[in-house]
């Protein structure tokens, strides 16, 4: 596996922890009514959205680069 391949990897990987925990943050305001669990739920989905904006460019810039 090339470390493109690995980056890539990593990178759905952070998405996907990202959004997940942004849906359980989600639970938890639904549960308790605080409202930092919210903000916080709110802050993960940007991270989340950021990661595949990276994703995107990264995979843009490294399109001649293979995954060999």
């Amino acid at each position: 596996m090339s470390l493109k391949a690995f980056h890539i990897f990593f990178i759905g990987l952070s998405v996907l922890t990202a959004a997940g925990f942004g849906i359980w943050l989600i639970g938890q305001y639904s549960a308790a009514g605080r409202t930092i669990f919210l903000i916080s739920a709110i802050i993960s989905f940007i991270v989340a959205s950021g990661l595949v904006v990276y994703g995107i460019r990264f995979l843009k810039k490294l399109k001649h680069v293979s995954f060999l």
